[in-house]
């Protein structure tokens, strides 16, 4: 399995970013992933990441779609990729009702209609070829001049049915967050599996929040008051039921070395390609996660 690392954005400045970027891929990280999470422009960011760490993938996990239109984002997409050099691996979701329409003012209805028509505009434009879409949530009609860059991979965040089976159709796999063991197993793997037949074997990461400590109780306890109101997102709490975790800080991995170790094997084990490590906890705390699962 894979392993790539969530750089740190929040409220964070561009040295402390490089800084990370550095570490991780002196400890031996693959992929260098940044969130979209109202702060940073993570396209924008992942070239001066790509400066701090020479050779190491990049990633978005993940970029909502609705604010940026499909040539704009393979425009930028694309611009990273012949400016850094590497892979890049372009996650792009349709992030929550709230914020698409109070925060951006636009229209929520029909989610799947829009992730179709937005994939379908962008697969062909990250390729070199024109889009010629006219659907009923968006226009693409033209295409981009980018000599010499490489088709970044398309990745769709997501947890739902109707998005997990258009990752298999449309795009290059999934990104999972709050998925456990059994949701992976059971339900995204084998359904991603399914719709992706004809093509090639998607890609599943997993996106998890990860702690090696001492002192689990308070680490779930800053979980649950920093991201308990996750498990009142419809799609998020699906997600959660599906491994039987009552609250978000259920979903976790946290304990001792060997704890970590077996918890992130059983995601192996349950079908994920891709571990995307999201450090939490004390200082001491992530540096040992960063170090553990660095191999």
């Amino acid at each position: 399995m894979r392993t790539g690392i969530l750089i740190d954005e929040l409220g964070v400045g561009f040295d402390a970013m490089t800084a990370q970027a550095r570490e991780a891929a002196k400890l031996g990280y693959r992929t260098l992933w940044l969130a979209q999470r109202g702060g940073w422009d993570a396209l924008t960011a992942l070239p001066a990441l790509g400066a701090a760490a020479p050779g190491v993938e990049l990633g978005t996990c993940v970029v909502p779609t609705y604010p940026r239109h499909p040539i704009t984002m393979a425009a930028q997409a694309l611009t990273v990729q012949a400016a850094t050099g590497v892979p890049v691996h372009l996650g792009v979701g349709l992030s929550h009702r709230s914020i698409v329409e109070h925060e951006f003012g636009y229209s929520y209805d029909r989610p799947i209609r829009h992730l179709r028509e937005y994939l379908q505009a962008l697969n062909p434009l990250l390729r070199g070829e024109k889009a010629d879409v006219h659907g009923e949530s968006l226009t693409a009609a033209g295409g981009l001049t980018t000599p010499g860059a490489e088709r970044p991979a398309v990745l769709v965040g997501s947890v739902s049915p109707g998005s997990t089976r258009l990752s298999g159709e449309l795009a290059d796999g999934v990104i999972t967050t709050w998925a456990g063991p059994r949701a992976l197993g059971e339900f995204v793997v084998p359904t991603i599996t399914e719709a992706a037949a004809g093509r090639p074997a998607p890609r599943v990461v997993t996106g998890q929040l990860i702690c090696v400590t001492s002192e689990v109780d308070e680490r779930r306890a800053w979980v649950e008051e920093n991201y308990g109101a996750a498990a009142t997102v419809p799609a998020y709490r699906a997600i959660l039921d599906r491994d039987g975790y009552a609250k978000v800080s259920d979903s976790v991995i946290a304990g001792d070395e060997e704890t970590v170790r077996r918890q992130v094997k059983s995601l192996e084990d349950a079908g994920a390609t891709e571990l995307l490590v999201m450090p939490f906890g004390s200082a001491e705390d992530q540096a040992r996660t960063r170090e553990l699962l660095a191999s």
